[in-house]
């Protein structure tokens, strides 16, 4: 979200109905209790598929504005990122969100310490979308990001666009939009055979949730132009 109308607002959240916008009882004591908005203050509500509005505060909200459309990014940013222990997993959505990523793959692979299996996978996707949703309102999205159950690698190595982040990969570029992060041990064989196309993501060596969060970064700075993608070498003709 962008321009006068939006920086105008003092908070961001997410509702159902646009037109009949109806707080959750997280957001709404959010709101109320930590940002402590008073009666009639102005906020954005979005409903997490590109469409917002403004809307004043209160017991109730009341729509302040028209229903604005944001078209959706592309194209397509997404970070398949193989899964760290702790609530590192947490922290890698949450930052991949702020950036701008669209969708956000948690994956097994060969070298993978953590495993998410059953009713534990479960929990942990219902925990990740919770702190997307988090991280969206306070980055002022007006698109959701999909945050898919954890994948195994396979099912991702073979999706259009994908790239391995490997030290001897070429640069980032939009051609190469899914990104896929490897664990702490890197890579196996059969899985640097599965994918041709690798992408570097620096000169130094990076921790697994440091580079996931890197790759997201390259390819949002991509996509805004912020910075460029490289250029072939001009030749010249004799």
């Amino acid at each position: 979200m962008s321009g006068p109308a939006a920086a105008r607002a003092g908070a961001h959240a997410f509702v159902d109905d646009l037109d009949d916008p109806v707080l959750s009882p997280g957001d709404r004591h959010h709101l109320d209790r930590v940002l402590r908005l008073h009666t009639g203050a102005l906020i954005s509500i979005a409903d997490g598929r590109g469409r917002w509005r403004l809307a004043r505060f209160g017991p109730s909200l009341s729509p302040d504005g028209p229903v604005e459309t944001e078209p959706a990014p592309r194209p397509e940013l997404a970070v398949a990122f193989a899964l760290v222990k702790g609530d590192r997993p947490e922290w890698v959505v949450q930052k991949l969100t702020e950036l701008g990523v669209d969708r956000i793959v948690p994956m097994h692979t060969e070298r993978c310490v953590v495993r998410w299996d059953g009713a534990r996978a479960d929990r942990h996707l219902e925990r990740l979308r919770t702190v997307v949703r988090e991280a969206a309102m306070q980055s002022r999205r007006a698109w959701l990001p999909t945050v898919e159950p954890v994948q195994p690698f396979a099912a991702v190595a073979t999706r259009p666009g994908a790239a391995l982040a490997r030290a001897d990969g070429e640069p980032p570029c939009l051609a190469r939009p899914l990104l896929l992060v490897g664990p702490e041990g890197g890579w196996s064989s059969a899985e640097e055979a599965a994918v041709t196309a690798a992408v570097r993501l620096g000169d130094q060596v990076l921790r697994a949730e440091t580079a996931a969060v890197t790759a997201g970064a390259l390819l949002a700075a991509l996509r805004s132009g912020l910075v460029r993608e490289p250029r072939p070498p001009l030749t010249l003709s004799g």
